[in-house]
């Protein structure tokens, strides 16, 4: 009852150049617990802010709030704290503290949402926070070197937090995740980053929906987590020696289904993940859609498209305990005699150029040599270095929708 009573006595108070209270700082000493600041229009440098009580801190037509390089700009330490509307640039660089522009620690129900950030070390860096929101921001970085800058979006230790509608461009890591569970990432947009678009360690039970992930170093690494499910994501032109639009590394029982992988190096490159359900996903025209690289059991693909990849398949092993069902393959030559929609001919996608180039990366010149199309002839004929049991017995004759 006494949080109800504090939120009907809570006022508003303003901050601006011709008002009593003429900085950030000194409106958060003035507030009383759930007051909400409006803050005018106009440049506020400041630094240091420490929001430590519930308040709503609300921009009117995008304050700008300078931070002049000296350090971090707002550190919010308590419940019920809604950042919304502010322009906020100049976070200080350092490499003994993880400078941000917005840090919430140990919060509950924090909202940080239509805010601006631009010419930053970390952007918006959650620490031990749960049930919050970080909503409809665009955060400009302008990293050129991993060593000396920062994520855009980084959680650590959270949990309950929702990711949506952000933008997040020119840093090293767009959005980063460790030892964070149940956090939702949807319609997030994150492209040209010097590393990942999203990475994430150590974070089971997380649903990602609905982001593009384009043009980075490489799209999204996904390590050492459980019960992952990425869902109509878009992973596009994350071209590099080392690039891939997706890598997955000892990730078990997730489920990777309606996503587009379109024009990278390599659409997904798999290591030691288990029990992992790819289906109605689309590879179009990627280096190699899927590169298998060992100690992967029990998973299916089932209903994916592979359009016109240089590779569709790539495996290391001649072991093969992973199920190809129904696929589309555009490669696919065979024939549907009884007109079931299933190819009568079983498709083989691993083909042994790619265990040569796999082996031999130089050989990657002979592609779409005829002695490439000999060799793959003759491996499909009688397999010797592929895996013989790696087929798709009921190939699809049209896409799947």
């Amino acid at each position: 009852m006494l949080f109800g009573c504090k939120t009907l006595l809570a006022k508003t108070l303003t901050v601006c150049s011709s008002c009593s209270i003429k900085s950030v700082k000194e409106g958060i000493r003035l507030a009383s617990d759930f007051d909400t600041l409006i803050i005018k229009k106009a440049t506020y440098k400041e630094f240091n802010i420490l929001v430590d009580k519930p308040l709503t801190i609300l921009g009117e037509n995008y304050p700008i709030v300078d931070g002049e390089e000296q350090g971090e700009i707002f550190r919010i330490a308590a419940d019920n704290v809604t950042l919304d509307g502010l322009f906020i640039i100049n976070v200080g660089t350092s490499y003994t503290s993880d400078y941000a522009a917005i840090r919430v620690v140990r919060s509950e129900k924090f909202v940080i949402q239509n805010v601006v950030l631009e010419k930053l070390f970390f952007g918006i860096y959650l620490e031990k926070s749960n049930n919050g929101k970080v909503y409809h921001n665009k955060i400009i970085g302008d990293a050129v070197d991993e060593y000396n800058s920062g994520n855009g979006i980084q959680l650590w230790y959270c949990k309950n937090v929702e990711v949506e509608k952000n933008i997040v461009q020119h840093v090293r890591d767009g959005i980063y995740l460790e030892f964070s569970d149940n956090i939702t990432i949807k319609d997030n947009l994150s492209t040209d980053n010097l590393r990942y678009g999203l990475h994430f360690m150590f974070s089971n039970d997380d649903v990602y929906t609905n982001n593009t992930f384009e043009n980075n170093g490489a799209g999204v690494a996904v390590m050492f987590s459980k019960r992952i499910k990425m869902l109509g994501n878009t992973f596009r032109k994350n071209w590099g020696t080392a690039a891939f639009g997706m890598l997955l590394k000892e990730i078990n029982d997730a489920e990777i289904i309606g996503n587009t992988f379109e024009e990278n190096t390599i659409g997904i490159n798999i290591e030691g993940s288990n029990r992992i359900i790819y289906k109605n996903n689309n590879f179009i025209r990627n280096g190699w859609a899927i590169k298998v690289l060992g100690a992967c059991y029990a998973n299916t693909f089932t209903k994916n498209n592979f359009l016109y990849n240089s590779f569709d398949i790539s495996y290391n092993s001649k072991l093969n305990d992973n199920l190809f069902d129904q696929n589309y393959w555009s490669d696919y030559t065979g024939y549907d005699l009884d007109k079931n929609g299933l190819g009568d001919v079983p498709y083989r996608p691993v083909k042994l150029f790619s265990y040569i180039v796999n082996k031999t990366p130089e050989t990657i010149v002979l592609l779409r040599s005829l002695f490439m199309d000999i060799i793959d002839f003759s491996e499909k004929v009688s397999p010797v270095f592929t895996p013989d049991k790696l087929l798709d017995t009921r190939p699809l004759m049209k896409k799947a929708p």
